[in-house]
This record gives structure tokens, C-alpha cells and sequence, in this order.
């Protein structure tokens, strides 16, 4: 899987990984995460309800968002698209900070009074998302129990959840809270949009630095390049996907000739002769002429004959 069409997703990584790494090195962490006495109650710092969103407090929760936006932000983004996506994580940003806040107002007598720093609850908003929207590919069974392949997702997330119980478990549940929200209009804050001057100057400026999200070349050789002697011409053939124009000889390949090398080599490797029993002579009956030709309705019966004769 690549970064094709998922240009926001790679932004948000990138900016996660820089923020992160940044805040360790310049030893800042302790700025950025978000607790309600005494740095809301007492000394009034409300831009930690915004600046806690900018980076992870260990590498450890940065790592487990980097896989869930890897897995979960791309298909999101490729399934909205891109302008999309890009509004509906400023939305779930915005929502999960007012969230966040009753919630520590609401839940600080009962201990929760501290939410770890990082955008944890957007990257679960987005698995709400994908819980909604991907469907699942495959079942499976582990002792009985059954599973299915997001499962292993499903464990990435988890683990981030309880990582700083019970602060990391409330901004998990205010994301899933927000998804839930978002997907189910109960406010109307899905067909908002991010305005096009902010879309051209982020094509302009911010996406350049993004980087290329073309996805690597595949290439269109079906099998590796291999010699074949055979005994018309000993020239070295080719099988790729793509149809040769011209012999290594220099001579131009015919249809019969291609024809011929792929009937042969299927007739070789059905018998499992090769070499110098390969080039044996033999009289072919009816049936098996009858049968390759519906098999390979394009090759002619002369070449279809020649190589039954050599099996």
C-alpha cells in the first residue's frame, strides 16, 4: 500500500513524527499535554486545549499512531478524498478539544484529571470511520475464538487506549464519541468544507513538502527472463507480458512463433519433459489436438500439431 491519493495522511504522519521528535529533543513534553488543576483551573492556560493535540508524550504512542494512520488514515482519505478528509480531521480536532474538556471537568472527582499529549482521539475518530466504512476482508479462528483481519488493527488501537489509563482512555473514547457523532449528523458538521483559498495555499506551499505519493513502479514482466533452446531457431526467447516486437537475431517475431513457444512450454511442464525429450517425434491422436485447440483458440492447428509431436 502507498500514499496514493492519500496526501493528508502523509502530512499528518509527517507532521506527528516532527512535533514529537522536536518536543523530545528541545525537552518541551512537559508543555503539551493537558490537565485540568492546577494549568486550567488555577493559572488559566487554555492554549493546552489546542497545543495537546501537537505531539505524542513517548515514542511508544507515537509509533502505535503512525501504524493506525498508516492503515486507517489512507483508506479514509482515498474513500472521502482528500479536501474531505483534510475537513473532517480540522472537525474532529475542534470537537474532540470541547469533548476533552467536559470531560475532565465532569470526571476530575473520580481521578481523571491528566489526557497524555497527541491527536489520539482524531486517530480514533478515523477508526470509527473505518469501522464503518472498510469492510472486512477475510475470518479467521485463533483457539476457537473468531476473528477477522482488522483485528490486528483493532489491537493497535487498544494498546494506545490503555497506555496511560485513565487519561489515554477517555481521549480514545471521546474520538470514537466523536466519529460516532460525525457519521450520524446528529450535528450538521459534515458538509462543511475547507474554504479554497486554504486549499490553494496548502497545494501551494505545504504540499511540495509533502513530497511525492505516487506509488512504486510495478513492473510488467510476468516471469523472470529465462533462455529457452528450442529447435527451430537458438535464439534466446523472452516471456514477458508485453508482446516482443523483435527477436534478439533481429528478425521479427511472428504470432506462430510466439504461439508456438507458449503451447510448448505448457505441453513441457504438463509432461515434466524437457531438453532433448522435448524434441522427440511423435504422431498426436485427435483428442489431444481437439483439446488444446479450445484451450488456445488463437493458435493455429499446424503449431498446435508440431508441438504435440515433440512431447
Amino acid at each position: 500500500m502507498s500514499f496514493e491519493h492519500a496526501s493528508v495522511s502523509k502530512g499528518l504522519m509527517m507532521a506527528c513524527a516532527l512535533t514529537s521528535i522536536t518536543a523530545g529533543v528541545f525537552d518541551v513534553k512537559h508543555y503539551l499535554h493537558l490537565q485540568l488543576v492546577p494549568h486550567l483551573s488555577r493559572h488559566h492556560q487554555y492554549w493546552r486545549l489546542l497545543t495537546h493535540h501537537l505531539a505524542f508524550s513517548n515514542s511508544s504512542d507515537l509509533f502505535l499512531a503512525e501504524l493506525l494512520l498508516y492503515v486507517v488514515g489512507v483508506n479514509i482519505e482515498r474513500q472521502f478524498g482528500s479536501v474531505k478528509f483534510a475537513s473532517f480531521t480540522i472537525v474532529s480536532g475542534l470537537l474532540s478539544t470541547l469533548l476533552e474538556f467536559m470531560a475532565l471537568i465532569l470526571l476530575h472527582r473520580i481521578g481523571v484529571n491528566h489526557i497524555p499529549g497527541g491527536p489520539s482521539a482524531i486517530v480514533f475518530s478515523m477508526l470509527y470511520q473505518w469501522y464503518r466504512l472498510v469492510p472486512v476482508a477475510y475470518h479467521f479462528r485463533i483457539f476457537g475464538v473468531p476473528l477477522s483481519n482488522k483485528a490486528f488493527t483493532y489491537a493497535l488501537a487498544l494498546q494506545l487506549a490503555l497506555g496511560h489509563v485513565p487519561g489515554s482512555l477517555v481521549s480514545s473514547c471521546v474520538g470514537l464519541l466523536v466519529g460516532y457523532i460525525y457519521r450520524s449528523e446528529l450535528i450538521n458538521i459534515k458538509t462543511w468544507r475547507v474554504s479554497p483559498t486554504a486549499i490553494n495555499l496548502s497545494s501551494r506551499f505545504l504540499l511540495p513538502l509533502v513530497g511525492s505519493t505516487r506509488p512504486p513502479r510495478r513492473f510488467n514482466r510476468a516471469r523472470p527472463e529465462q533462455a529457452h533452446l528450442t529447435t527451430e531457431v537458438g535464439d534466446e526467447e523472452v516471456i514477458t507480458t508485453a508482446p516482443p516486437s523483435v527477436q534478439r537475431s533481429g528478425r521479427p517475431t511472428g504470432e506462430g512463433t510466439e504461439g508456438s513457444s507458449v503451447v510448448r512450454e505448457w505441453v513441457n511442464e504438463l509432461t515434466g519433459r524437457t531438453g532433448e525429450a522435448a524434441t522427440r517425434i511423435r504422431t498426436p491422436s485427435e483428442v489431444e489436438i481437439t483439446q488444446l485447440t479450445s484451450m488456445f483458440p488463437d493458435t493455429s492447428r499446424d503449431v498446435i500439431v508440431t508441438t504435440l509431436q515433440q512431447r
